[in-house]
């Protein structure tokens, strides 16, 4: 048997539903996202439900609105008619998710929703279900058939859903004009909260751990002010305090190996021109992207007159722990 001939099948099928979705995303989106919008400004909330996978998938939702700025609250169904219907206010929305659109928990809500005047989001697979048409905006995920080789795990059905859940998040992020300094103040914990909050200026080497040097230094010279800062390149500025180059160990290498009498040159002729470089208020995260774009290991910091200020190695991203 062919293991991974039948897995890529399964991916190949999944893929081929999104397809099928995407094709389908349209005017009903657009009008989910509007509401969405609408309440969120008359700050009211999102209030997500779902049972079994959908469940799931409803929680993975209600996670992502809410660490994107968005206000929402996952309602257990079957414990909503034994008080929890006492966390929805007039004016919030619901988001209810079932791919059949006859789950009997969702159902027996849809009363009790419509009493306290909630808006109602549908995202299930069948447009004319009960829970379809009673329901102010219908959000199609139906599917031709599961990746299942008997047709009836629930695989490509949950896939769609969950996409979708994912695009109603980010497109929603996006006409908010969520940024990243906002992304930052709701995720403080952890690795990624280091790498939103940390700041260039924060972990970028300055005073004797910066090697900084002169066009005309020579290339000796520059390399023992590199192991007295213990660092990996050298700052080049210009006599009017510019930006002129950076030069590196690296650098190093690759001109000695074509002539080893290097040691009294002028640093100038062999440093990189024209480096990457990050202004010291942006956030750690752009280093990370640069870094990973750039394939370099060192990023020169500059201020606002673009006067080299420090330098940011990769090494300096491992001691804060944000790689």
């Amino acid at each position: 048997m062919n293991y991974p001939e039948k897995a890529q099948r399964v991916i190949d099928l999944e893929i081929e539903e999104l397809q099928r979705l995407r094709s389908r995303v349209g005017g009903e989106f657009s009008q989910a996202i509007e509401l969405i919008m609408q309440t969120l400004a008359q700050r009211r909330k999102l209030v997500v439900c779902g049972v079994g996978k959908s469940g799931n998938i409803g929680r993975k939702l209600a996670a992502t609105l809410n660490s994107t700025g968005a206000t929402a609250v996952l309602l257990n169904a079957q414990d909503a008619l034994h008080g929890d219907l006492g966390m929805i206010d007039e004016g919030d929305l619901a988001i209810l998710l079932s791919y059949s659109g006859e789950t009997s928990e969702l159902l027996s809500l849809l009363p009790h929703l419509r009493r306290v005047s909630l808006n109602l989001i549908a995202i299930t697979g069948n447009a004319e279900s009960t829970l379809a048409r009673n329901s102010d905006i219908t959000l199609d995920v139906n599917v031709s058939r599961e990746a299942c080789p008997l047709n009836l795990a629930p695989t490509s059905s949950t896939t769609t859903m969950l996409v979708l859940c994912d695009a109603l998040a980010m497109v929603l992020l996006e006409a908010r004009g969520f940024q990243s300094d906002d992304f930052a103040r709701l995720h403080p914990g952890g690795s990624l909260g280091r790498v939103l909050l940390t700041k260039v200026s924060d972990l970028m080497r300055t005073g004797d751990s910066l090697a900084m040097v002169e066009p005309l230094t020579s290339v000796s010279d520059a390399l023992q002010a590199m192991t007295r800062a213990r660092a990996g390149a050298a700052i080049v500025k210009d006599q009017a305090g510019k930006l002129a180059g950076v030069f590196t160990h690296g650098d190093f290498v690759r001109a000695f190996q074509k002539d080893a009498a290097i040691g009294e040159k002028p640093v100038r002729d062999f440093m990189t021109a024209r480096p990457i470089s990050i202004s010291a208020h942006k956030l750690a995260a752009e280093v990370l992207a640069t870094l990973e774009h750039a394939r370099v290991d060192d990023i020169v910091v500059i201020n606002e007159a673009g006067e080299p200020v420090g330098l940011v190695d990769t090494q300096d991203l491992t001691r804060m722990k944000l790689v």
